[in-house]
């Protein structure tokens, strides 16, 4: 064969190459397409057209390749600035802006920004005008300027509107959602957001938008605490997820039309097949679900979807794995593993998340009552005001109330139970988790008073709580509806609250939980004290764990501080143990507190 047929030859395959990855871009076959492509690159016997170079870059995206999608989306906006396309290039340096974002480069990520802004400001109406209104709204957003947030939103839907594009239409509504509840407009608000998924769940959508739209919206649904929301689309966003995943057959017509995410005005996309493996949303979607499961109670799995979320998100989302490790900890905490909690939250912390409140239960299940006050107090004010994420605020006062009742702070477990009670409303427009969670802080608070009203707040929580099927915080506020009838002179009723508390942390692998209904069940009887501990000397050591001084622990008892001291003596033997904190975190481990 003559060098020139083989040369012809050559450029002919590779031309074949390359309009085989632009089809399977396409059908949104995306490892297909970049081993093509990068195939090429190796030995480039013509070079890749602008859109190629974008396809290069989604593909290598897709694939996990984080870099080499950074270094084609750079070529590819060279190559449109080259062609005089400042749509094209405009776009592209928008992408550059959000993956640079993403990776944790700012400065990058401000100056394409800026980039995109020069090359599409002085264009009529088109649009890749859409990714800059919605970075618009983000922005005024964040500065708490809910009117320029709104007019950014309404002229990313005009853009989305007159472009035709299912995907920038479901990308604004979700844009105004967000905007909606943050004004503390929230039935408007998920009226939006629920437009938006529509689009998504019906497969409407592009797999780069229906990807980003579930993780968008989960993250909304559980900010703004809205747990049924937040369980059906966590559902719905792994079945899309898992492999293999399809969608609807590929569109007629050539393959030589730009992927929807780089060409969201094409009203023609539409989802395709996308091979098993090659879905990098899979680990961000199922961080999600982590914390779906562990309200639901399901620990086991939660904690499995914990581990396989963190192998599976990519580097630039390392801010889900942070939350799986999280609940992962919340998991172990409650189950009494309390050193492998400490490794979990360690972990997140490492990933850039504050690990409260759970590091701070986790302190005082261990009898660490100080750290637990100073770390809660500590991220509450950090926090500040509830902005978006009105549940992490919450569920900070919920704990702040736990730990306050611990070291028998009861005015300061009151002003953070009133707190939550005016985040949670009232009537129609009451958030049903966060209304069982301040209705739990505030019988909680009623009954450390020893008042009689703690108990119609603790049963309104145990209805919410049954109702939103969480069973852990269910069974958790049956224990304080069995001390309060027991203080109320019903014995029966704290018993069947009790028994059925039990019954649900044995369920839940809950062992200390467990442990401590069981030996309220028994009634604290002599044979079934942990250490050989007598009943006086297990009630001295409940008041040392709650943060009392002997001074304090013969006052309640009605003996002097000689007999406080000689019971101590007697505790810290049995025990063998040398100090005040070790007793305490012998006494909630083995559920005497």
């Amino acid at each position: 064969m003559s060098a020139p047929t083989i040369r012809t030859h050559h450029t002919a395959a590779a031309a074949d190459a390359v309009e085989r990855a632009r089809d399977a871009a396409t059908r949104e076959s995306w490892t297909e397409a970049y081993e093509l492509l990068h195939a090429h690159e190796r030995h480039p016997s013509r070079g890749l057209t602008a859109d190629d170079l974008s396809v290069l870059a989604d593909a290598a995206w897709w694939s996990g390749h984080l870099d080499e999608s950074v270094t084609a989306r750079l070529r590819a906006h060279a190559a449109f600035l080259a062609a005089d396309d400042h749509r094209g290039a405009g776009l592209a340096s928008w992408w550059l802006h959000y993956e640079y974002a993403g990776l944790g480069r700012p400065a990058a990520a401000a100056g394409w920004l800026h980039r995109a802004r020069h090359h599409l400001a002085d264009l009529p109406d088109c649009p890749e005008q859409s990714f800059l209104a919605w970075t618009d709204a983000e922005e005024a957003e964040a500065h708490g300027d809910h009117a320029a947030a709104l007019a950014a939103v309404h002229r990313m839907t005009g853009l989305a509107l007159a472009s035709g594009s299912p995907d920038l239409l479901a990308l604004s509504r979700q844009a105004e959602s967000r905007v909606l509840l943050a004004a503390g407009r929230r039935a408007e608000g998920l009226a939006r957001l629920d437009d938006a998924m529509c689009a998504v769940t019906a497969g409407e959508l592009s797999g780069m938008f229906t990807g980003w739209l579930y993780c968008l919206a989960l993250t909304q649904c559980m900010e703004a605490a809205d747990f049924a929301r937040a369980v059906e689309w966590t559902n719905a966003a792994m079945e899309w997820c898992a492999p293999p995943w399809t969608g609807r057959p590929p569109p007629d017509g050539g393959p030589d039309g730009p992927a929807a995410a780089r060409n969201p005005g094409n009203p023609a996309s539409l989802p395709m097949t996308v091979p098993s493996g090659e879905n990098p949303f899979r680990g961000v979607c199922r961080a999600h679900r982590v914390e779906v499961l562990d309200l639901l109670g399901a620990w086991a799995l939660a904690e499995a979807e914990a581990r396989q979320a963190c192998r599976e998100v990519p580097v630039d989302c390392l801010e889900s794995a942070a939350a799986a490790y999280y609940a992962a900890g919340d998991v172990q905490r409650r189950q009494g593993r309390l050193d492998a909690a400490a490794v979990s939250y360690g972990h997140a912390h490492e990933l850039g998340r504050i690990p409260q409140p759970g590091l701070a239960l986790l302190r005082l299940a261990q009898g660490r009552a100080d750290a637990a006050v100073a770390g809660v107090e500590l991220a509450l004010a950090c926090r500040g005001a509830p902005d978006h994420d009105v549940l992490g605020r919450a569920r900070l006062l919920a704990a702040r109330t736990e730990v306050a009742l611990a070291v028998r702070d009861v005015t300061g477990a009151a002003g953070a139970a009133a707190e939550l009670d005016a985040l949670a409303g009232d009537g129609a427009g009451a958030v049903p988790l966060l209304r069982a969670l301040a209705d739990t802080a505030v019988g909680s608070v009623a009954l450390a008073r020893k008042g009689s009203d703690a108990l119609l707040p603790l049963r309104r929580a145990l209805a919410g709580w049954l109702e939103l099927r969480v069973p852990y915080e269910a069974a958790q506020v049956r224990m304080l509806l069995a001390a309060a009838d027991r203080a109320a002179g019903d014995e029966e009723g704290a018993r069947l609250e009790l028994g059925a508390a039990r019954a649900a942390f044995e369920r839940l692998g809950a062992v200390p939980d467990a442990r401590r209904a069981a030996a309220l069940l028994t009634g604290g009887s002599r044979r079934r004290l942990p250490g050989g501990l007598t009943a006086r000397e297990a009630e001295v050591l409940r008041l040392v764990a709650e943060g009392g001084t002997n001074k304090d622990i013969a006052r309640a008892l009605v003996i002097s501080e000689h007999t406080v001291a000689r019971h101590l003596n007697n505790i810290f033997a049995k025990l063998g143990v040398g100090s005040r904190a070790s007793a305490t975190a012998y006494a909630y481990a083995h559920g005497l507190v």
